[in-house]
């Protein structure tokens, strides 16, 4: 276990490989702990970094940083800290809006983004998330259970119990639409086509309307590509990360097209 404090904070990470850097950033449910699979799948090339946002696994759980601002100085105070230079963010849900906020913050240091189930609009985002730590009997209660393992589950319910709530008001205040088509660098969208956290459907508004800016949808995914179609998600990942990949030289191979109807 690893940890530093930024801004008087705790923030818990782990890191290992060597090569150019990816760090991972989680999102509302669950800890860093979900990426481990493809963490390792990548550090044969890649030095690879995934921390804990405030609020979330064993990072500091005080109220008063849950939000966007404290969690893209909290980005940028780790990427500064550990000296990472370059890296290619992989955000999930929470983690790819503050990927995409911190990009056009920061665009000087930024040039590609890997945005995995990224709320578009706050319709976007199910409802049922806002009150998905308040209560073990929401699965039963509502028969809602996006968690695809235990071992999630049990990230996930560590935690705090307004960190949720909080992230997602924060999330609402900005035009995450407009930050996406405005940042400077190659967006890589993935979605799960099955995802019943956020609702993947808002991204066929972009209809390829923007250069810097791909969307793939993997079939048979929920909100949890990384889990639910590892493998691929894996090989996606490490194509687009290559030095000289780009959006335009990365192969969609067949499997993975999704049937437009």
């Amino acid at each position: 276990m690893s940890a530093i404090v930024i801004n008087a904070g705790l923030v818990h990470y782990e890191a290992f490989g060597r090569g150019k850097p990816i760090v991972f950033l989680h999102g509302w449910l669950g800890s860093w702990r979900y990426w481990m699979q493809t963490m390792e799948s990548l550090a044969i090339e890649h030095r690879v970094y995934a921390l804990d946002f405030w609020g979330f696994g064993d990072s500091d759980k005080s109220e008063k940083r849950f939000d966007m601002e404290q969690y893209i100085a909290l980005l940028a105070g780790f990427i500064s800290e550990l000296g990472i230079e370059d890296p290619v963010l992989v955000g999930h849900a929470l983690g790819a809006t503050v990927a995409l906020a911190y990009a056009k913050r920061f665009s000087d240091v930024t040039n590609k983004i890997v945005a995995v189930s990224l709320p578009l609009s706050p319709a976007s985002i199910n409802q049922r998330l806002l009150k998905f730590n308040q209560s073990s009997l929401l699965g039963k209660v509502f028969r809602w259970n996006p968690i695809p393992t235990p071992e999630v589950a049990t990230e996930a319910q560590r935690a705090a119990e307004s960190v949720i709530a909080r992230s997602i008001e924060s999330v609402r205040q900005l035009n995450m639409l407009h930050i996406l088509q405005s940042v400077g660098c190659s967006v890589l969208l993935v979605y799960g086509e099955k995802d019943d956290v956020v609702d993947p459907s808002a991204a066929k508004t972009l209809n390829g309307s923007q250069s810097h800016i791909r969307t793939i949808y993997l079939p048979d995914a929920r909100h949890f590509p990384m889990i639910d179609a590892g493998s691929k998600f894996n090989r996606l990942l490490m194509d687009f990360s290559e030095k000289d990949a780009s959006l335009e030289t990365l192969s969609l191979k067949e499997e993975w097209r999704r049937r437009v109807r």
